[in-house]
């Protein structure tokens, strides 16, 4: 289990800053270092925490930024702490609009949703979105995305209160995840176009077989657990399957994500988009959000504040 205890602060080296951290979202991932199960855990011990928003205490050479920035970064880990050294360029400025909180929460979950379903499924005006777990941290925001981009959003949730959740973010059709014919309650609505599945396990199968011809099936998590794929049935309808992990783009080609998170900072200073903070906890309560994110009681972001 996550503890606390002292580090020292590491001195920014070139292409690095040195942030006091004021606000840090948790995400499902973190469960999944703890185990040592997520792609990409490091080696341990290591300081849980994938992205966070903070001041600007010291730059090294060539980052583009200035001391008492304001700066939202997806740092991958260390973000539950007082203070950290992370590269510049995983930073973005948080305009003036913009808290801290707000600048944690954004990231992971909103850009997620607006990468997958703009530059990914290029969702179109008009089409038909269903999202799964749509009450959650990325679900909820994939349904909020969805009607900035003019699409018609049909939610699964789990239970009255969670659908009252997504049809506050926008949802125009509510369909309960324990119902026995959730493919019949989407082709009546006319079919999937696009599904945004973050959930997997057994509503990949309902939810595929209600995907329209050319439809597009966004693999965005698996909490439900990993589905048996038929690409057989792909080909016949001609259905394009696509894995998403938005995390991955820094590695290989950040540029698009760089400019996601730009208009998504921009939509938040304009006030378009809002993240649903589920809970705001101090620091000492870090085990009360992992474990909110455990049982799936939150509707969606847990912040850790300092």
């Amino acid at each position: 289990m996550p503890v606390w205890k002292p580090l020292e602060v590491a001195q920014p080296g070139p292409g690095e800053i040195s942030v006091r951290i004021r606000a840090c979202a948790l995400n499902f991932a973190d469960l999944l270092m703890i185990k040592g199960t997520y792609q990409d855990t490091p080696a341990p011990p290591f300081v849980l925490g994938l992205e966070l928003a903070g001041d600007i205490t010291a730059c090294g050479e060539g980052v583009g930024f200035a001391t008492g920035d304001r700066v939202a970064i997806y740092a991958g880990q260390g973000g539950l702490a007082t203070h950290g050294t992370f590269q510049a360029a995983r930073a973005i400025k948080l305009p003036d609009g913009v808290d801290y909180e707000t600048g944690a929460a954004l990231q992971i979950a909103y850009g997620t949703s607006h990468m997958a379903l703009d530059y990914k499924a290029q969702l179109k005006p008009g089409e038909r979105l269903v999202v799964t777990g749509a009450a959650g941290g990325v679900g909820l925001t994939a349904v909020e995305i969805g009607k900035i981009m003019g699409a018609e959003v049909i939610a699964i949730a789990r239970g009255a209160d969670k659908l009252a959740v997504a049809k506050a973010a926008g949802a125009d059709h509510l369909i309960d995840a324990d119902a026995p014919d959730i493919r019949d309650q989407i082709k009546a609505l006319g079919g999937a176009d696009v599904v945004y599945d973050a959930v997997g396990g057994p509503l990949y199968e309902p939810c595929f077989r209600a995907t329209n011809p050319d439809g597009r099936y966004l693999l965005i998590g698996f909490a439900g657990g990993v589905p048996e794929m038929k690409p057989n049935h792909m080909l016949v309808k001609n259905i394009t399957a696509i894995g998403f992990y938005w995390g991955a783009y820094y590695q290989f080609n950040p540029a698009p994500l760089r400019a996601s998170l730009e208009t998504l900072m921009t939509w938040a200073d304009e006030g378009r988009i809002t993240p649903h903070l589920s809970h705001r906890l101090p620091a000492d309560q870090v085990e009360k959000g992992l474990d909110l994110l455990r049982t799936r009681e939150a509707t969606g972001k847990v912040v850790i504040t300092f």
